[in-house]
């Protein structure tokens, strides 16, 4: 669920500026890794360590991903876009989640020949040593970029750190199996398919979160509880705010919602009570909101709140 936050300048203004570095770190990290990883799998001979070579190489990818996505994002509302460019990031996400699907079908298509044809791999302490070091390099990458994605809401950056994450995992298993390889020929393959296997459960998370949230997303209860709490504060009425509907464009956030006035208020009375809520709930949440006003008579029993009016 999206949570109620604070858009002012200079947060967003943080807020990229963490997505580049973050970004920028990763794509630095990324190459060296890929290269030692790529270099002892040549080495080896070892179709898991070259896979996961390549899984770090999406990572880069991943990473340029979410520095174009925070640049798209960043750039301010115009005519053809007037809620501005915020879901530049989710795009970006998506991307993400493609490239490790593609990556993941190749491992799985190169582990099959790796199995059919009995091809075991050989490791040395060299090519242990480097699987062992991008474990606790892409960790620790995987652990900030989660951590700033998380503070900063940004979904990117999120599905970047997992993307680490799973490169950290992979590289983790396949640094078992060299323990076990000497014996075991079919390790190898038997590990690519798995890390394959971790590839496609992170693009389904992430491409489901992404998906979702360009879909729309239902107002949390936070949220909610936020709204009915401004809304006590505008007015010793009782308001109540329904038919609530947010439109989440990255930062900027639109929000609507209905609120219930006597019909003899004037129209002046009506227009300053939604007035004053939407300014009211601007200030405290950094949304965009627009009120619209339902008149109720003393016998109105609510019959505008229709069966299909999403709970308040």
């Amino acid at each position: 669920m999206n949570r109620i936050g604070v858009g002012s300048g200079s947060g967003r203004t943080r807020r990229t500026m963490a997505g580049y570095a973050i970004g920028t770190l990763s794509i630095v990290t990324n190459v060296v890794v890929f290269v030692a990883k790529y270099w002892v799998g040549i080495r080896s001979g070892s179709v898991a360590i070259l896979a996961d070579a390549w899984h770090t190489m999406s990572d880069s990818l991943s990473s340029i991903a979410v520095v174009i996505g925070f640049k798209a994002a960043a750039k301010p509302a115009d005519s053809e876009h007037p809620f501005g460019h915020g879901r530049a990031e989710v795009i970006a996400a998506m991307m993400i989640g493609i490239l490790l699907a593609i990556v993941g079908f190749n491992f799985i298509v190169e582990s099959a020949h790796r199995l059919l044809d009995r091809q075991a791999a050989a490791y040395d302490l060299l090519a242990m040593s480097v699987i062992g070091a991008s474990v606790l390099v892409k960790e620790a990458l995987a652990q900030v970029s989660i951590r700033v994605g998380r503070r900063n809401d940004s979904p990117v950056l999120v599905a970047d750190g997992w993307h680490h994450r799973s490169d950290a995992a992979s590289s983790l298993l396949i640094l078992l199996a060299m323990l076990f390889g000497r014996t075991m020929w079919w390790i190898d393959g038997a590990l690519g398919v798995f890390v394959a296997l971790l590839l496609f459960h992170a693009t389904w998370e992430i491409l489901r979160g992404a998906v979702s949230s360009l879909l729309g997303e239902e107002v949390d209860e936070e949220t909610l509880r936020k709204i009915q709490s401004l809304t006590d504060t505008v007015s010793e009425r009782d308001l109540d705010p329904h038919r609530i509907r947010q439109h989440v464009y990255g930062q900027h956030r639109e929000l609507t919602l209905h609120i219930r006035l006597p019909e003899e208020l004037s129209l002046a009375e009506a227009h300053d009570v939604a007035h004053r809520l939407e300014h009211t709930i601007r200030l405290a949440t950094g949304m965009e909101p627009t009120v619209h006003v339902d008149p109720i008579s003393e016998d109105d029993s609510g019959s505008d709140r229709g069966a299909d009016a999403p709970r308040s």
